[in-house]
């Protein structure tokens, strides 16, 4: 074997290095963890990580996690935007994870273009667009404002600037992907033609609740209806529950009313002084000529020059507050004199604040310059900051405190009385307190407690007690009571009979799409044959109305926008019927008795904003398909790798 690879021969050699680098890819496929692995990771605290597909990727590419608690802290706040329930989070993490994963990947491929966002882009990005917040008139807020407005929202400064850069970064690249979208003229023009175009039409409206009057089913179709649908009805009565309770309120704790003393209130005084400081206020009349920060030389210097002409007036004998009427350019005060309440400077523009404390009350200033324009400033009041004495907020303490004392000793109490009555029962323990026990009747969790203002709390908690449990206290609004659940009714099917009521209801709104799309049909079929929709709808008893000359983004009666299922009248010409409407709870059938296009003028004003609108739309697709395809080469090439909690539950109610 040794003169065999000892012999000098080309091809010997070819197929020993050969040998050599499959030995080498096979111990690198073996010794590199994950790298034939496209499956799941085990890491909980982990949604998901992302790296560049392929072998190379899995070889040399860095693995970014995508941390579990991020996506499901977005889904949360995905849950509470659109007012969901808790129940939906699997769902919304599902939807959220998806997304950073999507962010991710393209926070990847920025990274390949060399997209990166230096300290000072951020810092460039910052002032332009949280400029009023972190850098009001121009000057940076300073660090620890900066980090104190940051924690008020629960976000660390690393995140957040890491976040904002990373917004930038896919700016960036969707800028890149996207730039070479164009929109012709004529497309443009086309686009307004239709979104310029208003009409106005006869429309007759087949009403859902006229139609419910017309379904009058048998007792016999009820019943069979009933039987076929028993696994809806099978809880259609709710489980009840019947309750002794023994309430009380302040009145029966034992020793009275809880006293405060002196010595309380200032102990509360003393170590809740931050909360009775008060911030330094003035209140003041003002004239505004206008001439915002970053304005040309030529009109600071002419809103100057009118703000100078003002304060002559009012220097020569002028009244403040007819000029504030006749000059200022500040709509919330000029109405009023110029007159502003007290407010607290901190609110105030910071050269506008300066000026008002600089003067004494009644004293009127010299043209101040702020990042709305020139005023002219009298100061009416000036509150300076401190702390409320203690004599002026002894009273409101003192009800706190007996508040708090009183609601221990309820607690207190009704935990006694809990101890009591788990060895002598409710009734015996609450004869020997002076107190009544009372017995309701089955009630469900949403029902009502007549003797008590709040039986929110009690009925919650005594529904997620056991039958015969020990007794258990809760809060009744003003006051506490003990409770125990005497016997629980199970949710169960109802007697027909009984919710027969009901079952009409559900009977009718399961024939009405049907029967409400079978009348609008008919409606529409008809109109065409007669070529007359009045006709059509009188024969058939249904009211015809007549809409405003509208445009896409109008709203009409019994339709809706006319950008949703009315938008078919933009398609019609003049005269023509058309087919039936589905309008939600009524269907409709319209006949177009007008229509006008824009105008030229309307066109051309319109034209950059339309070609605006076109182009941002086209961008969005560009970069959609591209974001499309990149994730497909992600997944397929292994640079995705989930966990097992990322797993999308099934069943994912639409519309989330």
């Amino acid at each position: 074997m040794i003169r065999f690879l000892q012999q000098d021969n080309k091809l010997i050699k070819i197929c020993f290095g050969v040998i050599i680098a499959a030995a080498c890819v096979s111990m690198v496929i073996y010794l590199v963890p994950g790298l034939l692995d496209n499956g799941t990771t085990t890491d909980a605290s982990v949604y998901a990580t992302v790296r560049t597909p392929g072998t190379w990727g899995k070889l040399f590419g860095e693995s970014t996690p995508i941390k579990m608690d991020e996506v499901t802290r977005l889904a949360k706040q995905q849950l509470e935007q659109r007012h969901m329930p808790d129940f939906l989070l699997p769902y919304a993490i599902s939807q959220a994870g998806q997304a950073v994963v999507q962010r991710t990947i393209l926070q990847q491929e920025a990274d390949k273009l060399n997209l990166q966002v230096s300290d000072a882009d951020l810092l460039q990005y910052l002032k332009q667009t949280y400029g009023q917040v972190f850098f009001p008139n121009g000057q940076f807020i300073g660090m620890d404002a900066y980090t104190s407005l940051l924690s008020s929202h629960g976000i660390a400064i690393k995140d957040f600037e890491d976040s904002v850069k990373s917004e930038i970064e896919i700016g960036r690249l969707q800028a890149l992907i996207t730039g070479g979208a164009t929109v012709s003229d004529a497309a443009v023009r086309t686009a307004y033609m239709t979104q310029g175009m208003k009409v106005k039409f006869d429309y007759a409206v087949v009403s859902s609740d006229d139609l419910k009057k017309t379904i009058n089913p048998s007792d016999a179709e009820l019943q069979t209806y009933f039987q076929q649908n028993a696994a809806k009805y099978a809880k259609a009565i709710p489980e009840t529950r019947k309750i002794e309770y023994v309430a009380f309120d302040a009145s029966k704790l034992p020793g009275g009313k809880q006293a405060v003393s002196d010595a309380d209130v200032q102990a509360y005084y003393s170590g809740h002084a931050a909360q009775y400081k008060t911030e330094q206020q003035v209140k003041t009349r003002h004239i505004l000529i206008s001439a915002k920060a970053g304005s040309d030389a030529q009109t600071d210097s002419a809103a100057k020059a009118k703000a100078q002409n003002v304060l002559t007036q009012l220097q020569t004998g002028g009244n403040f507050a007819e000029l504030a009427k006749k000059y200022s350019e500040d709509p919330g005060s000029k109405d009023q004199g110029g007159e502003l309440p007290l407010i607290p400077t901190s609110s105030l523009d910071p050269a506008y604040a300066k000026a008002a404390m600089a003067l004494n009350p009644g004293q009127t200033s010299g043209l101040v310059k702020s990042a709305f324009g020139y005023h002219i400033i009298q100061t009416e009041q000036k509150v300076q900051a401190g702390v409320k004495p203690l004599a002026e907020v002894k009273d409101s303490i003192a009800q706190v405190l007996t508040q708090q004392k009183q609601g221990a000793a309820e607690q207190q109490f009704a935990q006694q009385l809990a101890t009591e009555a788990q060895k002598s029962g409710l009734d015996k323990t609450a004869e020997a307190h002076g107190l009544k026990a009372v017995t309701t009747d089955y009630l469900p969790s949403t029902g009502v407690i007549g003797g008590l203002l709040d039986s929110s709390a009690l009925l919650g908690q005594a529904f997620t007690s056991t039958k015969g449990a020990a007794p258990g206290t809760a809060s009744t609004g003003d006051g506490f009571a003990l409770y125990q659940v005497l016997d629980v009714k199970p949710a169960h099917a109802p007697d027909f009979a009984e919710y027969k009521s009901h079952v009409v209801d559900d009977y009718r709104e399961q024939r009405m799409p049907q029967l409400l799309e079978q009348a609008t049909s008919k409606l529409a079929e008809r109109a065409k044959v007669l070529g007359d929709l009045k006709k059509a709808a009188a024969e058939q008893k249904i009211a015809v109305k007549t809409s405003d000359l509208v445009g896409q983004d109008g709203q009409v009666t019994d339709l809706g926008s006319m950008s949703g299922p009315g938008k078919v009248a933009f398609s019609l010409a003049k005269g023509a019927i058309s087919g039936p409407i589905n309008a939600g709870v009524n269907g409709v059938v319209l006949a177009v008795t007008d229509k006008q296009q824009p105008t030229q003028d309307e066109i051309a004003k319109n034209l950059d904003t339309t070609r605006e609108q076109l182009l941002n739309t086209q961008k969005e697709q560009i970069f959609e398909v591209f974001l499309g395809t990149l994730t497909k080469k992600y997944q397929d090439g292994g640079g995705i790798k989930l966990s097992k909690q990322a797993e999308a539950p099934t069943g994912i109610p639409s519309g989330l």
